[in-house]
């Protein structure tokens, strides 16, 4: 999950558009849930409009806000409400952030297994590639926001058209308000490694455990695609090292000066176009962004200890 800030540009037009009657959205929804034992549940319509879609996908370079993985080459984005807009799972009275529904800031793009609840198998740091095939043939753990909004013990949770954010403490990480940094953190275990994504620091965040449960961050299969992108960064990184001592070697022969530069600097730059597409791997726009940068700053610190 990476941090990314809306800016400062408008709402999409959709969210706050009339009807036919001079209505917006959120005018009709405040009508609706205003009439006592509804039969009906409110048919929201302007978070999925056209607009909306484009302007989340662009913001997230068509990644999901939550675990980074590309979807438009498998499916379509879902417009995720943070806050859920109908009901809450962990509190049956509530009806759900209704009033947030059409809310820009309340909009995120997710992918399928993030945002709904689904069968799921979960990886834990105990996994290794053998128990990864066995756990695939086995049953399943629910995963999956849905309507999930959990707050922290004192949190009190929002009532109809409050916006007080503070006073719920809620427990979900949101790209656009947080720091996931300061709460998740990317390892890789085992060997052949994997690449799971943990809560930070000695006393586990509750945000970033939180997190990770609800969102589903260490399920099976985004594991798997978070490791395939994992064992690229370690190819490259040998590359680097590999032709670092070559190079080396290559400049403690006896050779004419003009020889040894004809041999190094084909080298020279292989080694520099490698160190470029690892570091490209690390752009926002990337799938894994956040693992990928992670594992490239551990890469360059034990270069440095080594002294290669």
């Amino acid at each position: 999950m990476r941090h990314v800030p809306r800016g400062s540009a408008q709402p999409p037009l959709s969210l706050s558009a009339l009807d036919s009657n001079g209505k917006s959205e959120l005018q009709r929804a405040r009508e609706h849930y205003a009439e006592p034992e509804q039969a009906k549940r409110f048919e929201f319509k302007a978070y999925s409009s056209d607009d909306v879609k484009w302007r989340l996908n662009t913001l997230f370079h068509f990644k999901c806000a939550y675990c980074e993985t590309f979807f438009s080459a498998s499916s379509p984005v879902d417009v995720e409400h943070y806050r859920p807009k109908s009901r809450v799972s962990e509190d049956a009275a509530h009806p759900g952030y209704w009033w947030l529904a059409m809310d820009w800031e309340n909009l995120l793009p997710s992918c399928i297994d993030c945002n709904r609840k689904r069968r799921q198998h979960i990886v834990n740091q105990s996994s290794s590639l053998i128990s990864l095939l066995e756990n695939s043939r086995r049953a399943a753990t629910s995963g999956g926001k849905k309507d999930s909004f959990p707050l922290a013990n004192r949190g009190v949770r929002m009532q109809p058209e409050s916006r007080d954010h503070f006073e719920e403490q809620a427990l979900l990480l949101n790209p656009c308000e947080h720091q996931p940094e300061s709460f998740l953190h990317f390892v890789s275990i085992g060997a052949p490694s994997l690449s799971l994504v943990v809560p930070t620091g000695d006393r586990e965040s509750p945000h970033g455990a939180t997190s990770i449960h609800v969102y589903g961050l260490n399920r099976l299969g985004l594991v798997q695609d978070r490791t395939r992108y994992l064992r690229r960064l370690e190819l490259l990184g040998d590359m680097m090292i590999s032709l670092g001592e070559l190079i080396d070697q290559v400049d403690r022969m006896a050779l004419e000066e003009v020889q040894r530069d004809e041999i190094i600097r084909p080298l020279r730059l292989l080694l520099d176009k490698t160190g470029k597409e690892m570091t490209q791997m690390a752009r926002p726009d990337q799938p894994y962004s956040v693992m990928a940068e992670t594992w490239i700053a551990q890469f360059f610190q034990q270069i440095a200890n080594r002294g290669v």
